[in-house]
């Protein structure tokens, strides 16, 4: 069929794209490579395409089917989509991604290249020829270029050969591309999403979840929008989520489970009761976490998939909640994070929490109990705080005793409370001993960046202290501030404020911060002692988990890389990515940026970007199975190279 019927086909209703298809992913560079083969009158791969009636076909965008059979694109999109974006100047119906990557194609008529309008490079120079311009108004307008031509004597000579160029160029649209089709009764869509998972090897497949929203959105097929408007929403707050994890907590609602086993099963409008009752609990819940542990950020926020759970308990539950109750569902959230709980085996812990709820016996004790159980003692011990970095497992727990506490800035001697500074991108992590003064004596990176030296400040406190030591500038603070150290958990002997006694001062504050987490865990408990007493908790590793990001400067660029990777329409990664024993919630490693179930979730390798990390933690990755990348640019040509591409 020839592109230019294609094309019309696509106006006409005729195809489409399916519910369950991804978005538009493609970047200028793969658009530019298209139109180079199709100029050339290269292969560029034929279309699969499903047969099914119009009335059942669930499709993605606002445009109405064509009456009877219409045919859904199951491998091509990506290429039809900027097609129909240069030769039409617009992005077809079913779009959804970033426009600018098919907009302003340029082709040289001299040197034959592709490239994008860039305006110092060819404004003034005519043989640099708008593709859309030319596909838009075709042969019949060709003489217009001509006449352009004609009107530089010096291109005088070349115009009949660049006539024959431009003919070429207009000539794509009458390239012929093989169209398959699947058809047939026995074509329902499990078996159709199974075909595009087996043959679009090369691009996006299906996850669990993609596959339970595409059954949904067969009857349902705003849900999918729906779902990422709230998304959105959560995002504006500092929180990031994906569809699969907002679906989780609908299967939750509705099923009970966390596997996707039985969603399908249910009716739209039972999918709409059940997302409307999620997100009314994932926000209570945010509001819970943010408001009274000050866990108000994407960074310090672990433990997310404890949320389905909390999601399952408040719709489980009638009637308003009160305070014992709802810090009692908090001290589980915390204590569940602090622990790992859902840093290995993830859908197996839900279920296994969700069944805790159920029943006469069921609810919060239960669940607490089964944590217990799993973990053993839940009181915390100074060598819990022995990590290292902002990945770090209790780094949360250090920005949650911030905020929940009466934590003092050192320079205004004023609360650091929650309440009063809003997200994290107000407070920033200072040094206590300074990195530079620590480096220079030979301190190793584990050291300088351990938790115990970590304090959390206003930006103009900690531009002020800069690179002092605080044998210096904590008298300063106590002058002026009298409690404003205590506040922070800093040791009050000012021999462990001198350098040579570091080591000697990241001790004893690891003893402060253990039992200024008792006492809040207590507080949640409103002085109860239940939960925090019983049998002897783990013993804290004796080796620094190793890996982390160390700097803001690399959590800068790791945030680009995560915006880099939505601008490509592609899932973010797991910042400081907690990686742990599936059975025991062990923290054995931190990876910078993660995508533990691929960055196509659930079908690809697991990815990590691991920048300036030892080979030790290297190593556990490869034993992990991870496919890991030491730069932004290597990990960047990745992408490009076996994720955008499509065969």
């Amino acid at each position: 069929m020839k592109i230019s019927t294609i094309l019309d086909h696509i106006d006409s209703g005729h195809i489409a794209l399916p519910e369950f298809q991804r978005g538009y992913v493609w970047n200028s560079d793969q658009v530019r490579k298209l139109f180079t083969l199709l100029f050339l009158r290269r292969p560029v791969g034929g279309l699969l395409v499903w047969a099914t009636e119009s009335r059942t076909a669930a499709h993605r965008g606002d445009g109405p089917l064509a009456g009877g059979v219409v045919k859904l694109l199951l491998d091509g999109q990506q290429r039809m989509t900027s097609l129909y974006g240069v030769v039409r100047g617009r992005p077809p119906m079913f779009f959804d991604g970033n426009a600018k990557a098919f907009t302003g194609l340029r082709f040289h008529l001299d040197t034959q290249a592709f490239e994008f309008y860039q305006p110092v490079k060819m404004q003034d120079d005519p043989l640099w020829i708008d593709v859309t311009e030319l596909m838009k108004k075709g042969a019949a307008g060709l003489g217009e270029f001509v006449t352009r031509l004609t009107a530089q004597p010096a291109l005088a000579t070349k115009v009949g050969e660049y006539v024959g160029r431009l003919s070429r160029l207009l000539g794509v649209a009458d390239v012929d591309l093989y169209v398959e089709e699947v058809t047939g009764a026995d074509k329902t869509l499990d078996v159709v999403v199974d075909i595009f998972n087996q043959v679009n090897g090369g691009g996006t497949k299906l996850s669990k979840g993609d596959l339970a929203l595409a059954k949904i959105c067969v009857d349902w097929p705003q849900a999918r929008d729906t779902m990422k408007a709230k998304l959105k929403e959560w995002a504006r707050a500092d929180y990031h989520f994906n569809l699969d994890w907002l679906l989780r907590s609908v299967n939750t609602v509705l099923t009970g489970e966390a596997k996707f086993q039985f969603l399908h099963e249910k009716t739209a409008e039972e999918i709409r009761d059940g997302l409307e009752r999620a997100t009314r609990h994932i926000d209570t819940s945010l509001n819970l976490i943010s408001g009274r542990l000050g866990l108000d950020h994407d960074q310090v926020f672990f433990g997310r998939f404890g949320v389905p759970v909390m999601v399952r308990y408040l719709d489980y539950r009638s009637g308003p909640m009160g305070e014992k109750e709802r810090d009692k569902l908090l001290f589980w959230f915390v204590q569940a994070g602090m622990w790992g709980r859902f840093s290995g085996s993830t859908e197996s812990f839900i279920d296994q929490d969700l069944a805790a709820l159920e029943g006469e016996d069921g609810g919060l004790d239960k669940l607490l109990e089964q944590l217990r159980l799993w973990h053993g003692g839940l009181r915390v011990e100074p060598g819990h705080f022995t990590g290292w970095s902002l990945g770090a497992r209790f780094y949360p727990v250090l920005y949650l005793l911030t905020r929940m506490g009466s934590a003092r800035d050192w320079g205004t001697g004023l609360p650091l409370k929650a309440s009063l500074l809003g997200r994290m991108s107000r407070l920033e992590v200072h040094h206590i001993f300074p990195k530079a003064q620590l480096y220079q004596r030979k301190f190793k990176r584990p050291e300088v960046n351990a938790l115990a030296n970590f304090c959390f400040l206003t930006k103009d406190t900690n531009l002020d202290i800069n690179d002092r030591l605080p044998e210096e500038y904590f008298p300063e603070i106590a002058r002026a501030h009298p409690h404003a150290l205590a506040s922070q958990w800093i040791p009050a002997d000012p021999n462990l404020w001198k350098i040579e006694n570091f080591r000697e001062f990241l001790e004893a504050r690891k003893v402060l911060l253990a039992a200024e987490v008792n006492r809040r865990m207590k507080d949640l408990l409103h002085g109860s002692d239940e939960w925090l007493a019983g049998a002897a908790p783990q013993a804290p590793a004796a080796v620094v988990v190793g890996g982390g990001i160390t700097s803001e400067a690399e959590e800068e660029q790791l945030e680009a890389l995560n915006h880099w990777m939505e601008e490509n329409r592609l899932p973010r990664g797991v910042l400081a990515y907690d990686l742990a024993d599936p059975a025991t919630g062990e923290q054995k490693a931190v990876f910078d940026l993660a995508w533990p179930s691929g960055i196509q979730e659930e079908l690809s390798q697991p990815v990590a970007v691991l920048l300036n990390e030892g080979n030790e933690t290297l190593a556990i990755a490869s034993q992990a199975g991870f496919r890991f990348f030491t730069s932004v640019d290597d990990f960047q040509r990745y992408v490009r190279d076996d994720i955008l591409v499509e065969t």
